[in-house]
């Protein structure tokens, strides 16, 4: 099982690629309202980045279910736990 600072961790290169920037500091509370240029393209690469590095399947209702960085991470880990 991938432990939540493992993701973190892949998530902050995927936003320094993502955004060409690596300044963006992660934390569980952070939204796309507080990352400049955060949009749908974005998402997109930025979830798709997750799919493919941890073999899951994250679907359109899930992704528009999250608030924030924090339940990433926590969908990322429930759905790693389960093999999905």
């Amino acid at each position: 099982m991938n432990r939540a600072e493992d993701i973190y961790a892949f998530l902050r290169q995927v936003f320094a690629d993502v955004f060409g920037r690596d300044d963006i500091v992660l934390h569980p509370s952070l939204t796309s309202q507080d990352v400049v240029g955060w949009d749908s393209f974005r998402q997109v690469e930025i979830t798709l980045a997750l799919e493919e590095k941890f073999s899951i399947r994250i679907r359109t209702k899930e992704l528009n279910e999250l608030a924030n960085v924090g339940d990433l991470v926590a969908l990322v880990l429930q759905k790693t736990a389960a093999g999905e």
